[in-house]
Parts: C-alpha cells; structure tokens; sequence
C-alpha cells in the first residue's frame, strides 16, 4: 500500500508554527488520521497519538478531561474528538496557559457538531481545516493550486498536463477518491463501500440521531445519489425513502454534517430578482455515488442516463478540493433563473464573477457560453469564463472565454 501525499501537509506545519491548536474536519476514510500521523513522524517531535474510538479513552476524555490531558500530554494528536466535546474547555484553559504552537492536532468526523463546541470554547484559538477524499492532483501528483480561470497561470500549468480520454476520466470517476481504494489497500471496490457504509455511515448516523432505521437511510442516500448534480428536492427524496419531508431534511443535514454530501447554493443578488432558491446537491466522492446507484463499469456509467451528472459531480467536487486542499474558503455558486438560463459554476473571488460550464464533449461550442452575460448585471465585475470539458488541450474561443480540459482542474 502506497502512501499518497496530500496537498494540505504544508499547510498544518505552517499553521502549527502559529496556532496552538489545529482542527481537521472531514469525511470517515478521506485520509486525515493517515496524514497527521504521518506528519507527526516527519516533526520527530514524540507527538502522541490517542483515538477516541478507543472507549476506555473516550469515557476518560468525557469524564475526566483534566486527567486525559495530564495522561495525553502535549503536542498530541487526538482522534474523532466530536465524542467527547468536554475536552474542549481544557484544551482552551492549557492553551491561554501556556502558549505553545502546534500542542493540538485534532481531528473530528460530524462536521457543525464540531464546529459548536469550536465555536463556544476555542474561538480565535484554533485553525479550522476541512480534508475531502483525494483530489484528482493529488492523486496524479501534480501540484496545488485553487482553480482559477487566469489565463497565464491556466497557459503555464497545460505544459504539463497530457490530456485523458473520456474512458479514463470515467475510470476515475466510477473508481472514486477513497484513499483505501486509490491507495491499493483495498483492492475489491464494492466491498469496500458497502462495509463503508454499514461500518461508519449507518454508526456515524446512529451516534448522531439515534432514531434512524437503516433501511430506508439506506434508500435515502441512494436516492440523494441518483440526483446529485440536480436541484435539491426534498419532497422526492422522502418519497423515494417512504419518509416524511422533515426526516429528509434531517436526514440530508447528517450527511452533510458526515462531510458526505454539499450543497452548492444558487448565486443571487437584488438585482437578479428572478434566480431561483434552491440549492443543487453533490457528493464529494464520485465512486459512493457510482457504488449507490448500481453502475456496475466505468463503460456502463459512461453510456448511461446519469453521465453527464457523474461529469458534473466529479468537477464541481474538484473545484471545491483544489480551494479545501489550498486552506481557502471555497466562493462557488451556481446560476438558474425562471426564463431557464443557467451557469453551472460561478467563482465569486476579489469582486469578480467568474462563471464556468461543464461539457463531456471534446469540441465545444462558443454558444455554450451564451447565458454568461447574465451575470453583467450583478454589481460585481465579470470574469473570465470557461467551458471545462474535454478538449485535449488548453485553448480559447477569446480573451474572455477559455477552453479548460477537465483534467486540469
């Protein structure tokens, strides 16, 4: 099993010279554990590491906070603290007390739970970084960088990139961005997510609301999975689980939380009146979706009725990687007004707007860009758009609209 390095490694160990604690959040699997540990091996500093999955530390942790940190002295790494939250009231008391960077790594998978008891005790005391299942860069080994649509920077980084057929970006699209599966480590793909689920989802969702029944969960995030890429329609997913509208929002609120699914909100302003509110729905890994709605090959998913979505999913999921992995703020927006026109991806960055369009084919048409001009009504500036699609090589249609081949993303 190889080890696969990842972009936010520089990134801790500059944070860790400043801040004294240091809060990574993410997805069960996506890699954060792996990453710190290995970290902490390269600073030689005998940095412990205790898991809270670990019970008989948990119930320490819970009820005698003070005494797990006399036993776990810093610089320590603790693991899936979402379970004992009491730590963080110590955590702050050591940290105004002594003052030492990088004493805390801590990682934690149920996302705004954390970021509650972050909120209320360590405000302005911790660094907040959020992991994701790997990113196509990371796993090619290229370098990060924020995708951006400024034409030097996308001219310079297409020297290196050789271009990938359709065929293979639906191999990375159908393999998915777990690390256990990338990694080699777990070679049979379908076994894998389906413990993932049952091992870590089902129990993530158990320990948060404790009234779920696994089955129609089970039929929840299928249904999520058969319509991402699509406008959020809570209705139709609890149809589809045979739940009550209300479940459906809690229940999408879970996954959210689990660092499994994101919404990306619609771009509005007072003068675009006419935008629609709904949010459209993505996951951050492609293969759970792929495993979820039963496409059985990378050939079947890429002939059949959810291609383009899967497309879809799979970029807007590395866009948002490339700002999560670079520790930035990720400003992404999508377009849809009631007369239909729509912009699949605006990128709203030092007051401009920069719209994107996703295409699967290799020859784009400058009339793909034509609903662009909607956004020159918004009081910020228009930036340069771009089709990302599969071209094989970098390109323009004019200074104002490139041609960006997925991969490069």
């Amino acid at each position: 099993m190889r080890y696969i390095e990842r972009h936010m490694e520089d990134r801790i160990l500059d944070l860790s010279k400043s801040y004294s604690a240091i809060l990574l959040t993410g997805p069960r699997q996506a890699g954060k554990t792996t990453m710190l540990r290995s970290l902490a091996e390269k600073e030689n500093i005998g940095r412990e590491y205790v898991s809270l999955d670990d019970l008989t530390e948990r119930d320490m942790a819970k009820n005698d906070p003070n005494l797990f940190l006399q036993l776990h002295k810093p610089p320590v790494l603790i693991d899936e603290i979402q379970y004992a939250p009491e730590l963080f009231t110590y955590i702050k008391i050591h940290i105004d007390e002594e003052h030492n960077p990088g004493d805390f790594w801590v990682t934690g998978s149920q996302i705004f739970r954390l970021m509650r008891g972050v909120q209320e005790s360590l405000a302005g005391r911790v660094a907040l970084l959020h992991m994701s299942p790997l990113s196509q860069r990371e796993i090619t080994g290229a370098k990060c960088i924020p995708f951006t649509t400024d034409f030097d920077k996308l001219l310079e980084e297409s020297k290196s990139f050789t271009g990938i057929t359709v065929p293979e970006l639906f191999r990375r699209i159908w393999t998915g961005s777990m690390p256990g599966i990338v990694s080699g480590q777990y070679p049979d793909r379908n076994i894998y997510y389906a413990s993932y689920l049952s091992t870590y989802v089902e129990r993530d969702v158990r320990d948060i609301s404790a009234a779920v029944d696994a089955l129609k969960f089970n039929r929840f995030i299928t249904a999520a999975a058969a319509r991402t890429s699509q406008l959020l329609n809570y209705k139709a997913l609890a149809d589809d689980a045979d739940i009550d509208m209300a479940t459906a929002k809690a229940w999408l609120n879970i996954l959210e939380t689990l660092g499994i699914v994101f919404l990306l909100h619609p771009y509005s302003n007072n003068v675009l009146k006419r935008t629609i509110k709904t949010p459209k729905l993505y996951f951050y890994d492609t293969g759970l979706v792929c495993y979820l709605t039963k496409w059985s090959s990378p050939e079947v998913a890429e002939s059949g009725a959810m291609n383009g979505a899967l497309l879809e999913n799979f970029t807007v999921s590395e866009i948002m990687k490339s700002y999560q992995n670079s520790g930035l703020e990720p400003y992404l927006y999508f377009y849809r007004d009631r007369d239909s026109k729509e912009i699949d991806v605006i990128i709203e960055g030092d007051g401009m707007l920069c719209p994107l369009e996703i295409k699967k084919t290799a020859t784009p048409d400058k009339r793909l860009a034509k609903t662009f001009d909607v956004i020159n009504k918004s009081p910020l500036k228009s930036g340069t758009g771009a089709i990302l699609c599969m071209a094989e090589k970098f390109s323009a249609f004019d200074k104002d609209t490139l041609i960006v081949p997925i991969e490069m993303i």
